[in-house]
């Protein structure tokens, strides 16, 4: 906090680290929509982000699914997985 500044109010939803997150997330799979989204929480404290993204652009997205959860991870330093939905 630099003196003089006041935080006044709650942070808003915008700017809180959860949302600039889903907003790379769907930056980065532009062309399809996510259709869903599920948190794994492995038995050794690890969490997997599964990401379902539209079934209709499995063609056009299929090879570019590792480059995405490669992209994600380095911006956010999350583990990312990409499913489609039927």
């Amino acid at each position: 906090k630099v003196d003089g500044q006041k935080t006044v109010g709650l942070r808003p939803r915008s700017r809180t680290l959860t949302a600039v997150q889903d907003a790379i997330l769907e930056d980065i799979v532009y062309p399809t929509e996510i259709t869903g989204k599920r948190t794994r929480c492995k038995v050794d404290g690890r969490r997997i982000l599964k990401v379902y993204l539209d079934g209709r652009d499995q063609a056009n997205v299929e090879g570019r699914t590792d480059t995405y959860a490669a992209v994600y991870g380095k911006l956010t330093n999350k583990q990312v997985a990409f499913h489609f939905s039927s």
